[in-house]
């Protein structure tokens, strides 16, 4: 596989992130990094010694700046990170950042298998460790999910399996289509004008595609210019690769929207199901193609499947 972005590799202690990152990076003929002991390293003291003298919120704090930073490295990598890193949502935005997101999920009984011996867990230094185990797991479960792009469950599958599976994983593109106010109303609305096919086929038609590309395909709609705009920013921390719009009516005025989509410098693609260009004279202007690549209208439900096929093309 080429991967020309960061693989984040997330999960609790005794996930096998240490393991699974040094395969994939035989694999994948990537460097490797473990953000603890990056901070271990720049610190010059272990990360009990960083919590036992400063705290756990100025560890948490070293992490955020050392995520941020990496944000910035030029060559892809991969990176295993603590397995309380995700709990911060500052953290969790950066990590979406910095590349895919990997979640190693595992079950309760396969960490304590793996770490019962192992007295350099504080954390597990107690009289009921299994407990403690399914405690911890369970409040940061929420953390770990909302954060991953893939969720593999790292206990059930034998190393090599695992590893295929990331690996496939890993090389799908993330595209997001957004459809703005009244698309939800497909096949109500002048139908004359926007077909008979109501929006749960645009749904399967959409997911259809994702299948036969091998993408991850996200679908958003809103009838809200706030939400809309809140959601394209959030493309900018969650890897998003690529972007296909249909702002409905905000189309001829929501510089707003404009102005967010400028921001992504990922391709983009704005889609119109009806020609624009032979209905009512507002409807020739739009304010937020020219932040896009290209505009394709007059298709039908076909113009997404086709701006997809251009924004593969073009990554």
């Amino acid at each position: 596989m080429k991967q020309n972005r960061n693989l984040v590799l997330i999960g609790f202690m005794g996930s096998g992130k240490t393991s699974v990152g040094l395969k994939l990076s035989y694999r994948l003929r990537m460097t490797v990094e473990d953000t603890d002991k990056l901070i271990e390293r720049r610190e010059g003291r272990s990360i009990r010694e960083i919590f036992a003298s400063r705290g756990e919120e100025y560890f948490r704090q070293l992490e955020s700046a050392l995520l941020a930073e990496l944000t910035g490295q030029r060559y892809a990598r991969i990176y295993s990170v603590g397995g309380g890193t995700p709990v911060r949502e500052e953290n969790r935005r950066l990590l979406k950042k910095l590349g895919k997101v990997i979640y190693l999920r595992v079950k309760p009984e396969t960490v304590y298998e793996r770490l019962k011996g192992d007295t350099s867990r504080p954390l597990l230094q107690c009289e009921d460790p299994l407990g403690r185990i399914r405690e911890l797991m369970e409040s940061r479960r929420e953390a770990y999910e909302s954060c991953a792009d893939v969720i593999v469950d790292a206990d059930e599958l034998e190393m090599d399996t695992l590893i295929n599976k990331i690996e496939e994983e890993g090389n799908k593109m993330k595209l997001l289509v957004i459809n703005g106010p009244n698309l939800n109303f497909l096949g109500i609305r002048e139908k004359s004008v926007y077909g008979t096919q109501d929006y749960q086929y645009l749904l399967e038609l959409i997911q259809g595609k994702a299948e036969s590309t091998g993408c991850d395909i996200t679908v958003f709609q809103s009838n809200h210019e706030g939400a809309i705009i809140d959601r394209i920013q959030e493309a900018y921390f969650d890897g998003t690769e690529g972007i296909v719009i249909n702002p409905g009516a905000y189309t001829h005025y929501s510089y707003a929207i404009r102005d967010a989509l400028a921001s992504i410098a990922v391709p983009k693609v704005e889609i119109h199901i009806s020609d624009i260009t032979r209905r009512e004279e507002f409807r020739k202007i739009s304010v937020t193609a020219p932040a896009c690549d290209r505009q394709i209208y007059g298709q039908g439900l076909d113009g997404y499947l086709q701006a997809i096929d251009f924004i593969l093309n073009k990554i």
